[in-house]
């Protein structure tokens, strides 16, 4: 799977992709991240991307023609399945999405900064807006990286446990169970002794009902869903 990014900050991703899963993922061949500085396409010589808005107003807003030259060049070269812009008033992501996103092959991921991206970037060539929580941060580029790492850790071969990913959080719309490790004992704080039995039948039913109680409690929403 490969994913382009598309930023004027590419430094801000050189220490999330080059690290731990993501970074084996890479070393194995089953994932290409390619990050874009966007001010390689800038139509001036000062390198910059963005203006002040139309209407007035405070901040600057990131130009057409940049985004345009950079997304046009990528498509000469290979289709994508979508052009997904990070944005705080996008869809909200979910495992649902992730899951989705797994089965592609190519995708775009807009980045934006100050202000916002001049709207005709966003009717011409994004296909898909998402958001990583109500709040607004710096730019796309941490929930850029939020979305690799949730979709690169389901493709195949990434994990060297493969249901380890299935077990997760929000894959069976429950939050996931409690877990334990070594020491059973530490401190007079001890593991349940169901996970200690060895009766699989009966762990698997425990996790489950503690995964429940769990989503009952802090995400009822879920469940409502």
């Amino acid at each position: 799977m490969r994913f382009d990014i598309i930023t004027v900050l590419p430094g801000l991703l050189e220490s999330p992709f080059a690290h731990s899963i993501l970074q084996r993922a890479q070393k194995k061949g089953l994932v290409e991240i390619h990050v874009h500085n966007l001010r390689d396409y800038a139509e001036n010589k000062h390198k910059s991307v963005d203006d002040y808005p139309y209407g007035g107003g405070s901040g600057m807003v990131m130009q057409i023609g940049p985004f345009a030259a950079c997304i046009e060049g990528l498509k000469a070269e290979r289709n994508y399945d979508e052009v997904v812009f990070m944005t705080p008033d996008g869809v909200t992501l979910n495992q649902s999405i992730a899951n989705g996103f797994a089965l592609k092959e190519n995708l775009i991921i807009l980045c934006g900064h100050y202000k916002g991206i001049d709207q005709r970037i966003r009717d011409i060539y994004v296909t898909k807006e998402l958001s990583v929580g109500d709040y607004v941060l710096s730019g796309g580029e941490l929930p850029a990286a939020i979305v690799v790492d949730a979709v690169t850790r389901l493709i195949p071969g990434v994990l060297s446990d493969e249901t380890s990913a299935l077990s997760d959080s929000f894959q069976g719309e429950l939050l996931d169970a409690p877990v334990y490790t070594r020491p059973a004992d530490w401190k007079g704080y001890v593991v349940p002794d169901i996970l200690l039995s060895g009766n699989q039948s009966a762990i698997e039913n425990w996790r489950y009902e503690q995964a429940l109680a769990r989503t009952k409690e802090r995400r009822p929403d879920l469940l409502d869903e």
